[in-house]
């Protein structure tokens, strides 16, 4: 994994439907910025599309983690990240779902 990722630039979203801890287990052989997503939990939604939603694994999810990395990193910029919030229906201020 290090050598794979070892010319990559930016940042490393994994993202899963399965527990964040699954992805979160390779973190210590990714070089740079890496941020697990994942759904920690089942039972609280009829679809998998309202699961991604509530555990935050959906694209617009996602691409706010990105460009949260990314403007971590300086690569992006902080209004870029409030643009992304507002445009798609983003909670910043939400509560981590896994500890509801």
């Amino acid at each position: 994994m290090t050598r794979a990722l070892a010319e990559a630039e930016g940042p490393v979203i994994a993202v899963t439907d399965f527990m964040k801890v699954i992805p979160d287990q390779i973190s210590r052989w990714v070089p740079g910025l890496f941020i697990p997503l994942g759904t920690d939990g089942f039972g609280r939604s009829d679809t998998r599309e309202a699961l991604r939603r509530y555990f935050e694994v959906d694209a617009a999810h996602i691409v706010v983690a990105t460009l949260s990395a990314l403007a971590a990193t300086g690569e992006a910029k902080a209004e870029e990240v409030a643009d992304a919030i507002s445009r798609y229906g983003v909670d910043a201020e939400a509560v981590d779902p896994a500890t509801k």
